[in-house]
């Protein structure tokens, strides 16, 4: 059984520390609206940071940073398990993101993370940090 977790309007980090303790407990995780989680603090400061992220490293041997919002997602919750053990592997490999809601999931009850809401003065979605980052997408 697959837990769905809705991202829309949850804080970034929040978000992501619930659901590596989960998925490191053996739960099998997806989540969904990842555009629509945010990352709090002033719009410069983001921007800045997301896009020292990018810049680090070169091109051949990285590290490489994604511009789409799942992968962003996906990227903060791999910084939050040990991924390079082998338990940890298997964790995150138990998770899967999306933009918006797949086939599949539609008409399904979704789980919201009452921990992961809040409600900031300033803060960026990730949808808007990716399209700052370059990303080509369409979020219908």
């Amino acid at each position: 059984m697959v837990a769905i977790i809705d991202a829309e309007g949850a804080v970034l980090g929040r978000l992501c520390t619930a659901v590596a303790k989960r998925l490191l407990n053996g739960e099998e995780i997806a989540v969904i609206h990842s555009e629509k989680a945010i990352v709090t603090g002033k719009k410069d400061m983001i921007k800045a940071h997301y896009k020292h992220e990018r810049e680090v490293g070169t091109y051949r041997k990285g590290p490489f940073y994604p511009r789409m919002p799942d992968r962003i997602l996906k990227r903060t919750i791999r910084g939050m398990i040990p991924y390079q053990e082998p338990h940890g592997r298997t964790a995150f490999k138990r998770l899967k993101c999306y933009i918006g809601v797949p086939k599949e999931f539609q008409g399904k009850s979704f789980e919201k993370i009452t921990a992961a809401e809040k409600h900031p003065a300033d803060y960026m979605t990730l949808q808007e940090v990716s399209q700052f980052l370059g990303a080509k997408v369409y979020y219908g």
